[in-house]
């Protein structure tokens, strides 16, 4: 059976790190016989310099007859002045949405061998595995009304409306008290049902939900302890469920946990498990062009594809095992190499693809 994977190499860093990843997927469509079939379009900054818009009609076509779709990154200054409805980040929402992607999964993993690269002391982050669960195509990045207004008096606003139905809270929910029984039971859902009504009525569907799941030890958390209790004991968390505003803000608290934003993937997915996989850093416009990027986020996004769209695990947990001993052989790039020599973003690929022979 084809694979058919489309790829959005995006702005930034996003066509080098897309690059390496995409080398990983000839490599083990070859060794694997996968019948891999790749095709390419344009999303955010870039299709807007080409098309006017951040999310071209052609790209959507061939996005919803994709079976997976990988992305490198969106957005940068250059697109400051573009106005709101055409930044090059309404292409990934848009996507999203058009795709019906509501289940995002951000694992924060700290490999042994970066566990000095973490901010935090050692004994705090060794052995961390955390599963962040996000519903990712509601909540205020999708309410309406939005937008910016002029007040009688002459004074303008912004405002935007933070909406959840107990559908899609229901419909995460369940996604990650699923999660959490293959890991190890035990799910936090993160809220601000102090102050927000939205997540009273968040706080009270994920606790009809978990009356199914009786071996799932549920526990709630305000969004503003849980930043904290990230940095102060982050290993009492298993699977952390949350909507899309918090889930945003509290993955990239979890990607320094494990020394680096570089290193983390994650998948977006479809109530059938087509997925849009993509890193959870940004486009780093700083650095693009220079060929510094850490491509190990985006080849581990491939690894989830593997997973959890095509269901090859054997593909997964082999190029899984290829970046775990490119890093026991010391290889770093210059965002985890701290004060050891840094390789660049091609010759990460090329150790990675020797890994996997």
């Amino acid at each position: 059976m084809t694979q058919n994977i489309l790829i959005l190499k995006g702005d930034g860093i996003g066509p080098e790190i897309v690059d390496e990843a995409v080398r990983v997927i000839r490599v083990v469509d070859q060794k694997y016989n996968l019948g891999t079939r790749l095709s390419e379009a344009l999303i955010g900054g870039a299709a807007y310099d080409a098309h006017g818009n951040p999310l071209p009609g052609e790209t959507m076509t061939q996005a919803m007859a994709a079976d997976a779709i990988l992305l490198g990154a969106v957005g940068g200054p250059k697109w400051n002045h573009v106005d709101a409805a055409q930044r090059p980040e309404k292409g990934l929402l848009g996507i999203r949405a058009g795709l019906g992607l509501f289940a995002n999964f951000r694992p924060a993993i700290l490999s042994p061998q970066l566990a000095d690269a973490s901010s935090l002391k050692h004994e705090l982050v060794s052995g961390l595995d955390i599963l962040i669960v996000r519903e990712l195509t509601g909540g205020i990045y999708f309410g309406e009304p939005r937008g910016i207004r002029t007040l009688k008096s002459g004074e303008r606003e912004g405002f935007n409306t933070y909406r959840y139905s107990e559908s899609e809270i229901r419909r995460i929910a369940h996604v990650a008290f699923q999660a959490a029984r293959k890991r190890n039971g035990r799910l936090c859902s993160v809220d601000k049902s102090n102050v927000l009504e939205v997540t009273v009525l968040w706080r009270e569907v994920v606790e009809q939900v978990a009356t199914e799941y009786p071996d799932v030890e549920l526990s709630h958390m305000l969004v503003d302890n849980a930043a904290m209790q990230l940095v102060r004991a982050p290993k009492q968390f298993d699977v952390l469920l949350t909507g899309n505003l918090f889930g945003d803000i509290l993955s990239d608290v979890a990607a320094m946990l494990t020394g680096s934003i570089g290193m983390l993937p994650s998948a977006s997915l479809d109530i059938n498990n087509k997925g849009l996989y993509e890193p959870v850093h940004g486009s780093a416009p700083d650095i693009a062009g220079q060929g510094i990027a850490n491509p190990l986020a985006t080849i581990m996004s491939v690894a989830m594809m593997y997973r959890y769209t095509f269901n090859r695990e054997d593909v997964a947990s082999s190029i899984e095992g290829a970046v775990s001993r490119v890093l026991d052989k010391g290889m770093r790039t210059a965002d985890i190499a701290n004060d050891t020599a840094s390789v660049s973003t091609k010759e990460m690929g090329n150790a990675v693809i020797a890994e996997l022979g």
